[in-house]
């Protein structure tokens, strides 16, 4: 069902890490030149990068959380329609803030499926899953969300950016408790 913590762990570094590619350096330099904010560019450069694979997850984890809104079936489908509903919703909210952080520091955010594509650690779903299948690929999506904001702390906390900091703490306390509210489903 879920890949090892471990393995789940280094891709989410490792998507962390592509979105720094040489390609994605030279397209984020837009201008970001005048920008003083207290944070170096290369500083600036790293963050929003970084936020941008967590914008990715969101998206996808949003796309993701609608698509089973819309197909749930079964005995559960009330519960899980609206629950559904409203973590989507407050996923759309949330793609909002990361990338609006993203243009604060001065780079263009992602906005594209291809682009999304390319940064997302989350695996997109083909077909329809059962209602419990749906509800273990949220948790194991809200789990790589977590672990993506997690993996862009050290260079947040390394830059003193505390508006960050601020917004991957509210995330990673929003998909560790939609996570584990999830799971608590598939018990017993």
């Amino acid at each position: 069902m879920n890949a090892s913590p471990k393995k789940s762990k280094t891709a989410a570094r490792a998507a962390v890490k592509s979105a720094v590619s040489s390609v994605e350096k030279a397209r984020l330099k837009a201008d970001s030149g005048m920008i003083d904010i207290g944070i170096k560019e290369r500083d600036r450069e790293k963050i929003a990068a970084g936020l941008a694979g967590l914008l990715a997850d969101t998206y996808s984890l949003y796309l993701k959380t609608h698509n089973f809104h819309w197909n749930v079936v079964g005995p559960m489908f009330n519960t899980l329609h609206l629950m559904f509903e409203a973590q989507y919703d407050e996923l759309a909210l949330a793609v909002d803030q990361i990338a609006e952080r993203i243009r604060a520091l001065g780079y263009p955010a992602p906005g594209s499926y291809s682009e999304f594509s390319r940064l997302t650690a989350i695996p997109e779903t083909v077909g329809v899953p059962t209602a419990k299948e749906m509800i273990a690929l949220l948790v194991s999506g809200h789990e790589t969300v977590a672990r993506t904001a997690r993996a862009i702390f050290p260079v947040v906390d390394a830059a003193s950016d505390e508006p960050t900091a601020d917004l991957l703490t509210q995330r990673m306390q929003a998909h560790e408790k939609t996570a584990w509210m999830l799971r608590s489903l598939l018990q017993g």
